[in-house]
Formats: C-alpha cells, sequence, structure tokens
C-alpha cells in the first residue's frame, strides 16, 4: 500500500511539473525560493528551474586527462556517440569541501541556489527536499558528527520514513547522490538497510570524489538516444546503478553480478573501474534498457506495534528498497514479496532472481513462486551478529536480499529486502521440545550497562535481563526479571504475577533513549 501511494506521490510530481504556474524565471542555473512548488512532505518541485546552456566549444573533459577511460570517452565524442552533459547539472553539497578538480569537466554545469535557499541551508548535506526537471548527478562529503544521533547523511536518510521517501523520489526522478560512509561501515556496519537510491564511498572526506568522476563520465557516454530515452523513462539513476555495480573489479559475469559483493551497501574505491563502466554505458541500446524493480509486501509477520515499547517494524517500504527491524521475540520471520508491478520499458518478458546477498544462507530461505519467479516467499531466523562473507573484521546486524530483473540483454539494478537486527541486544533461543522452531528463553536489553552501541533513532536501552520461562503447552509460564535492585515475576510482558500492570514508555534523554517501566502500585 505504501509504495502505491509513492508511486502515485511520483505521478503528482509529474502533473505538478506540467500545470503548476511558472514563477518568475531565475537565471539559468540557478534554483530559487519563488520557483519551488511544495509536494507535502516529500520536499519541493523546482517547476521553473531552466538548465543554463554550456558552450560546445569547450572540452568534454579535460584535456589533460590521459586515464584509459578519459581516452575512450573523447573517442566516442568525436565520433558523435556519446551524449555529453546536455541537459545535466552538478549539484555539490558541501560548499565546495569535495569538489572535482577545476576544469575535470569544463561542460558540466554546477547548479547554484538563490539567497532565501542559501539562508535556510538548502544546498547543504543530504538531498532530496527539492526536485529539478533535469538529470542531476551530486555529493555532499558531510556527516553528523555531534551529538547522541552522529552519523552518516545515508544513515539519517534511512532512519525515518521521510528520508527513505525523499531518497525513493531521487531515484525516480533521475538524481544520484554520492556520500560518504563516515564511521558508519568501519569495525561495525551499522547501517539499518542497503538500498539502490544512493552511492555510499568507504571512507570519510572526499571518499565520494573518485565515484563522483565516474559516474559523471558513465553519464556522458551514453549513446544519444539511450540517454534520452533513460531521461524519459525516469530510469537514469537505476541504470547508472547497475553500470557501477556490473563494472567491479571481480565482477566478470552474470553470476558475479548477482552477489552481496558486486552489491555491497557501501563502494570501496579500490573495486572502482570507470573504464569498463565507460564501455558498458556506450554499448548500451536504447531498446536494452534494464528496468527499475518495484516491489511490494503482499504477506508478513513484522508488527506494526512489536517488542516492549510496541513500536513498528516497518523501517520504511518503498518501490526500489524495503526494511524491517526485528524488535518481536520470535526466532523465525516470514514474507511474501512481489515484483509484478515492474514493467520493462521496452517491453520484454522479464524474469526475476531473488538472492540471499548478505546473511547466513542456513537460516535464510527463499522460494520463489509464479511464471518469471514474480515473487518470493522468504523466510528470515533470527541472526546474532557475524562478519558477512569476505569481510576481514567488520561484523554487522542485517540480512540483505536482492531483487534482479532480466529482461533478455541486462539485468537490472537491485531492488533490496533488509532485515535489521538488535545486536545491542543479547538473546538466547532454545529448540522447541518435540516441535519445529526454537523460543526466546533469555534478553538482556542493558546496551549501556554492556557499553554496547544502539542507534537511539531506532532502538533503547534498558537496564534489564528477562528469562523467560515456558509451560507444558509452550505458552509462557513466568518472566523473571532482573534489575539493579530486585528481581521481578510477570506472568506476561505487560502483568506481574500479582496482577498488577506493567507498561512501557521510551524516553530520549540527552545521552540516548531508555525504556521507562511503570508498575501499577498497590491498591
Amino acid at each position: 500500500m505504501i509504495a502505491r501511494v509513492m508511486i502515485r506521490l511520483r505521478i503528482v510530481l509529474l502533473a505538478v511539473l506540467a500545470v503548476a504556474p511558472v514563477a518568475a524565471r531565475a537565471d539559468p542555473g540557478v534554483v530559487t525560493m519563488d520557483e519551488l512548488t511544495s509536494l507535502g512532505r516529500a520536499g519541493y518541485a523546482a517547476d521553473g528551474f531552466e538548465l543554463p546552456v554550456m558552450s560546445p566549444a569547450l572540452p568534454l573533459i579535460d584535456p589533460n586527462d590521459s586515464s584509459p577511460e578519459a581516452t575512450l570517452l573523447r573517442r566516442l565524442e568525436n565520433a558523435g556517440k556519446a551524449s555529453g552533459f546536455e541537459g545535466v547539472i552538478y549539484d555539490n553539497r558541501d560548499r565546495g569541501h569535495s569538489l572535482l578538480p577545476a576544469g575535470t569537466f569544463p561542460r558540466l554545469a554546477t547548479l547554484q541556489y538563490g539567497p532565501q535557499l542559501l539562508e535556510h541551508q538548502a544546498d547543504y548535506g543530504l538531498a532530496g527536499k527539492i526536485l529539478l526537471p533535469a538529470i542531476v548527478i551530486g555529493n555532499s562529503s558531510t556527516a553528523i558528527t555531534r551529538g547522541k544521533i552522529n552519523r552518516s547523511q545515508p544513515r539519517l536518510a534511512m532512519s525515518s520514513s521521510s528520508g527513505s521517501l525523499r531518497a525513493f523520489l531521487t531515484y525516480a526522478s533521475n538524481h544520484l547522490y554520492i556520500y560518504p560512509e563516515h564511521k558508519d561501515h568501519d569495525k561495525v556496519d551499522r547501517f539499518p538497510a542497503n538500498w539502490p537510491y544512493m552511492v555510499i564511498s568507504q571512507g570519510s572526506s572526499r571518499s565520494d570524489k573518485p565515484f563522483l568522476r565516474a559516474l559523471l563520465m558513465t553519464l556522458a557516454a551514453l549513446p544519444p538516444e539511450t540517454r534520452d530515452r533513460l531521461r524519459d523513462e525516469k530510469l537514469i539513476a537505476p541504470t547508472l546503478q547497475m553500470i557501477l555495480r556490473r563494472s567491479q573489479v571481480g565482477v566478470y559475469s552474470r553470476e558475479d553480478y548477482m552477489t552481496g559483493r558486486a552489491n555491497p551497501v557501501v563502494f570501496d574505491k579500490k573495486n572502482l573501474a570507470p573504464e569498463r563502466m565507460v564501455s558498458l554505458a556506450a554499448a548500451l541500446k536504447p531498446d536494452e534498457i534494464p528496468p527499475v524493480v518495484k516491489l511490494s509486501v503482499e504477506e508478513e509477520d513484522f508488527q506494526a506495534h512489536a517488542g516492549l515499547a510496541g513500536v513498528s517494524e516497518d523501517l520504511f517500504t518503498t518501490p526500489s528498497a524495503i526494511a524491517r527491524l526485528w524488535r518481536g521475540p520470535e526466532y523465525s520471520r516470514r514474507m511474501v514479496v512481489s515484483a509484478e508491478e515492474t514493467e520493462d520499458p521496452n517491453g520484454h518478458r522479464l524474469r526475476f532472481h531473488w538472492v540471499l546477498l548478505q546473511g547466513d544462507p542456513d537460516l535464510v530461505r527463499i522460494r520463489p513462486k509464479g511464471q518469471g519467479e514474480t515473487s518470493a516467499e522468504i523466510t528470515i531466523d533470527w541472526h546474532d551478529a557475524y562478519r558477512p562473507l569476505g569481510a576481514k573484521q567488520r561484523m554487522t546486524n542485517r540480512v540483505d536480499i536482492g531483487v534482479f530483473a532480466w529482461n533478455g540483454a541486462h539485468y537490472s539494478a537491485p531492488a533490496i529486502i533488509s532485515i535489521g537486527f538488535p545486536g545491542h541486544q543479547t538473546r538466547q533461543y532454545e529448540p522447541i521440545p518435540n516441535g519445529p522452531g526454537k523460543r526466546l528463553i533469555s534478553v538482556d536489553y542493558d546496551a549501556e550497562g554492556r557499553e554496547t552501541y544502539y542507534d537511539p533513532l531506532l532502538y533503547w536501552t534498558a537496564p534489564w535481563v528477562d528469562r523467560i520461562g515456558y509451560d507444558a503447552t509452550g505458552a509462557i509460564a513466568e518472566i523473571t526479571r532482573q534489575t539493579a535492585e530486585e528481581t521481578l515475576s510477570l506472568s506476561a510482558p505487560d502483568r506481574l504475577h500479582d496482577g498488577r500492570t506493567v507498561s512501557y514508555l521510551p524516553e530520549d534523554t540527552k545521552q540516548g533513549r531508555y525504556l521507562r517501566m511503570t508498575i501499577e502500585p498497590d491498591e
């Protein structure tokens, strides 16, 4: 349902761009407050924006750049086979902190912001609040570095429904941005989800620049007819994502492409292969462009109110990325996800591939269904923190499943289903006697007491440990709760054995997010 709402929102956006009254024109290449039309919580459409016209006498790329990819791009342009940067604008969102060297792309226009937007800092940080009627490639080598919610810009976007909505809309509006992971993907992978809506670079300041350069070269190398078709179909960003992933070092086959190595949450510049990207872009024909995979959840047992705090397990549901947070006590969870809404831009019949990108294959079961495998039943068992395949030391608490569409010529960029686990909790499960599966017998909620990191935007800490006992029927018989001051006996999470009710409320403080327990007083 939410995915369909966002698709309709995209249609509304296109309608706004077509019929909204146009304010007085600003200078070409400058976006101003007067040009913006509100799209509600999705942001604004700059319906009056006008692209600047760059002189065709300028070189497409720095004449002193003798790299293989620059040489190939220059050859394509000389043969009239490269689309160049007409209709494209560059959006730097760190106020020059991570700019490409002057003269790298002389014919590339740079977005400027009007005085009122600068006053509101609309030119800085996470993109997505303003959508332009143009192809936009941008970067922001920034992060939130202070306070309890310090994190990268991508993790900030993943942590809210409005952030994920805007990320999808940029992706669906021919906008693609690059951001550094900034300490969110070092010894521990702290991202709650994986998605194709942006490119995240390994490292901090300026680690985004090699990807910015490679993606701009790739965009310029597309044949004009192909680029125009991608623009009209709103497939610029998904296609650039496919080319980036398909062209990495070590990704040499279709089988390599549909793996976690080709589709990580964060990309390392050592795997970047710009010459391969330019070559693949140049070979892409307009009648072979891949679709964007659109997902919808048909069934699931993730809950709207889960765990002691009664918080939703739906982090976000968008057409090309779905994320759930495991809050409840269950050992196994189930989803049925469909890709039937995916349409090939050229009407080709599609076949879908559902692939475990990251997770324990013994704990994840994917059963594709239907003609062309248009849907899949997915069952996931509890994962403790683990080291993903190929990682030397990095730990993660997330499972990623990729969904790829094959149109007979190319695979699409992946749509991704992510399941995040509360790794700050210490849980123990035991086999169910005389039955399948496992059940929870102990959970330590005291992340702060153990000096274990937790994300205060998504989770909480509580100063107690629960031990759960069961009767012969498998129902909970007793929960023994050990706090620093006392031992409590509960018959259920919301009731003591003496009949008094127990309630919970998350509270935000300067230090973090805590779950407050309130016990009904004795009469």
